[in-house]
């Protein structure tokens, strides 16, 4: 009887060892396929990093449609992580404004540096972006009053003129400089390869400038127009850029399911 018990508890003994193989090479088994069908589903992506240069389209166009007007913007941006890109544009504008009692040139340069967040998760293989950013604005320029005319209160008799015309405060006023912040909310759409067409709407808060004695900056370049008692205003661009791909890093990426492509097939 004992020597039947202990035969009984040694083949009980191997039968358990043997299912708990077994057990194990079926849940490696089973590992190894999840493992394929992961591989499957995702792969990993050379996402291109590199430095974007473009151009302002709108003011040229400007230039070329207004005879008081010239302007050249140069663009460019740099990704330095997968949704995060520092953001500049260097410019150049004069504009000849007529005002109700000023006639006036502005002309000045600036410089605009920020960060623009990619709000936009592209698909397998894309590169476009929807960002919204922040800018910081620096102008230096000068102001040149052309003409001025003094306001008459007197209009007895029904005057003819209702003004007159003064020069002792006619002439250049340079060294004028301004700051303001940008709220920037844009896109850019690769056309081609390398290639992307980018449109962008702008919100300035003027944070400071000085101004020439009495005369105020209507203008200021890269801020646009300056409004009588607020410090806000708007901008806006049409841009063309090109992508100079420096180095590639990687992103897994999920590609579409078999449902996907045979519904897209």
């Amino acid at each position: 009887m004992l020597k039947f018990t202990t035969n009984l508890i040694l083949l009980f003994i191997s039968v358990t060892a043997f299912a708990q193989d077994s057990l194990s090479v079926e849940t490696a088994a089973i590992d190894t396929v999840q493992v394929q069908q992961a591989s499957k589903d995702s792969t990993v992506y050379k996402q291109r990093y590199g430095l974007r240069v473009g151009i302002d389209l709108s003011k040229p166009l400007r230039s070329f449609l207004e005879e008081d007007y010239q302007g050249l913007e140069l663009l460019a941006d740099f990704r330095i992580s997968h949704n995060v890109y520092i953001a500049g544009a260097l410019g150049n504008e004069e504009k000849t404004t007529q005002e109700d009692n000023y006639n006036f040139t502005t002309s000045g340069s600036y410089l605009k540096v920020g960060l623009d967040w990619n709000t936009y998760e592209n698909w397998y293989g894309m590169e476009n972006i929807i960002n919204l950013g922040f800018r910081v604005g620096a102008s230096t320029f000068s102001q040149t009053l052309n003409a001025y005319q003094i306001y008459n209160t007197n209009q007895y008799w029904n005057e003819i003129q209702s003004g007159i015309m003064g020069e002792d405060m006619l002439g250049e006023y340079s060294g004028l400089n301004a700051l303001w912040a940008e709220i920037v909310l844009g896109m850019k759409v690769e056309l081609f390869r390398n290639v992307f067409m980018g449109a962008s709407v702008r919100l300035n808060y003027l944070v400071n400038n000085t101004q020439a004695g009495n005369f105020p900056n209507l203008f200021i370049p890269g801020f646009n127009k300056v409004t009588d008692g607020s410090k806000f205003g708007v901008g806006y661009n049409y841009s063309i850029s090109y992508l100079i791909p420096i180095f590639k890093g990687n992103k897994p990426q999920k590609l579409p399911s078999n449902n996907q492509q045979e519904q897209e097939d």
